[in-house]
């Protein structure tokens, strides 16, 4: 069995967080058979990344902000069967990559470890989170994930089969790959287990912690990620509670 592992290491708002992701990755167990680090342009921290990272991985450095979608257009170098994206707030337990090889073999699609179901097709504010922060027992069918996206690499053709629009630059980049994966495989989203008395398989150690910072999209971009739910609604993805 193909179990190889790209990793992908997103740079922009936290280089704070870099070098304790980049050894939450060399605990795994299951190790990566490469990581790749995209740094993607901001003023405030655009040279304070460390170099001790930087050296050990696949390494591009933008000097300019190419916007949420770019990591993505990055994945596409990766000559793994699998890829696994990580937002820059997302510490992940030592057993992760374990998990989501084990789910993605009963439950094939697109994993994460913050799972949001909708209250409906038309609403963003209000949605039921799965993953994350809290512990879920099973195997979770969501409408969408973040924070980390788990996938085999030759789902990215469907995720550029339709390129988003220009004016979502800050947001739309998670909820494009459901729709995506939805309309032109027919495949779902899922949040691997995240066991109570297991955090080694969870997805993301210090979800609050990192994760509701000044520096978080959901503080800013509220409105595009509504627009972004009614944009992919329209050409005809499929939430759970399709109301």
């Amino acid at each position: 069995m193909d179990d190889s592992i790209t990793v992908i290491l997103n740079g922009y708002r936290r280089s704070s967080t870099l070098e304790e992701q980049f050894n939450s990755i060399q605990k795994q167990t299951v190790q990566p058979k490469n990581i790749f680090l995209w740094q993607n342009f901001h003023p405030e921290t655009y040279d304070k990344f460390p170099d001790s990272v930087k050296q050990n991985c696949v390494t591009a450095v933008c000097n300019t902000n190419l916007g949420v979608w770019s990591r993505f257009a990055y994945a596409l170098n990766a000559k793994t069967k699998y890829v696994c994206i990580f937002d820059d707030d997302t510490i992940p337990g030592s057993k992760w990559l374990e998990n989501c090889l084990n789910t993605i073999q009963t439950h094939r699609g697109l994993l994460g470890t913050r799972g949001i179901i909708f209250q409906n097709q038309h609403s963003y504010h209000h949605t039921h989170g799965i993953g994350w922060e809290t512990a879920n027992e099973e195997v979770a069918h969501v409408d969408i994930v973040g924070h980390c996206w788990f996938f085999e690499k030759e789902w990215l053709s469907a995720y550029w089969y339709e390129m988003p629009p220009k004016e979502f630059f800050f947001a739309g980049e998670d909820m494009h790959f459901s729709y995506a994966i939805q309309k032109h495989y027919g495949l779902k989203t899922y949040v691997p287990p995240h066991p109570k008395n297991d955090k080694e398989m969870w997805g993301s150690l210090k979800a609050v912690e990192y994760g509701d910072g000044v520096e978080a999209t959901c503080k800013f971009a509220i409105p595009e990620m509504y627009n972004y739910l009614n944009y992919i609604v329209s050409k005809g993805f499929k939430v759970i509670n399709q109301i």
